[in-house]
């Protein structure tokens, strides 16, 4: 299969790092345009840099917020494929989960989706084609009982792209989510090791967090952040014009289940 995005302009947000900036190297590489998110210019630049052949535009800003969404709008004012990403995560005691801990894991991981979706799918359907995928997480169906300000976010994002893809509908944009299972990254070695004993070895260390927390996997490690990107790639392609309301999963089968 060819994944041709030649002459497409898309925004990946959270890409600075880890499994934005993987889409964003792997939309780059089909020959899209991309715009890198963060919310400094400098890490913005740095990833740029670091991403290497493929054209790229910086688009700082915090879209967690209204103003930091502007900003990236005056950057990039229309796209054909939008990326949601962006996310924070953390483990926290479910009774110690504050107030303001709920309403930040709303604000920056659904939130900010829908803000962007708001602002884009409108263009996306003027020309008739578009692409919009969120970036979701095993975590939307499974639970973890050590996190569920995540899970929660998770799961309301499969139905905001389930009910912005009913939105869409018959207008030539496809809507979906990408159901992401436990992937390493940088922040997932933080985490891991907030759960493991931290003398312990990388590899040793992520054997044993996959066996106590993660024991359903049938890839039995972490999944890496390029395998991610490359069901984002397909999605973002003209390839897969009949898939959409969609919640597909690289998980490493971790979800035991047929459908999500």
């Amino acid at each position: 299969m060819r994944l041709d995005l030649t002459g497409k302009v898309a925004l990946v947000t959270g890409s600075t790092q880890g499994i934005g900036q993987a889409i964003a190297a792997g939309l780059a590489r089909a020959g899209a345009t991309v715009a890198v998110n963060g919310r400094k210019a400098d890490g913005v630049a740095a990833a740029i840099k670091s991403l290497g052949d493929g054209e790229f535009i910086a688009a700082p800003g915090d879209v967690s917020t209204e103003d930091g969404t502007r900003q990236v709008l005056d950057v990039v004012p229309s796209v054909d494929v939008l990326v949601n990403n962006l996310g924070i995560f953390g483990s926290q005691a479910p009774l110690e989960i504050t107030d303001d801990e709920w309403r930040r894991y709303f604000e920056v991981n659904v939130l900010s989706a829908v803000r962007l979706t708001r602002a884009y799918l409108p263009g996306m359907t003027e020309r008739g084609w578009g692409r919009i995928q969120y970036i979701a997480s095993d975590s939307a169906i499974v639970t973890p009982a050590e996190m569920i300000h995540y899970g929660m976010s998770k799961t309301s994002l499969l139905a905001v792209s389930r009910g912005f893809a009913k939105h869409a509908a018959g207008t030539g944009v496809t809507v979906n989510s990408v159901i992401a299972g436990p992937t390493h990254t940088g922040g997932v070695e933080d985490f891991v090791y907030e759960l493991v004993d931290k003398s312990l070895p990388w590899d040793q260390a992520q054997r044993e967090f996959m066996l106590k927390y993660r024991p359903q996997s049938l890839l039995q490690r972490l999944i890496e952040p390029e395998e991610i990107a490359n069901m984002v790639v397909y999605l973002a392609s003209p390839l897969s014009s009949a898939t959409t309301g969609g919640a597909l999963r690289v998980d490493g089968g971790y979800v035991d289940a047929i459908l999500p």
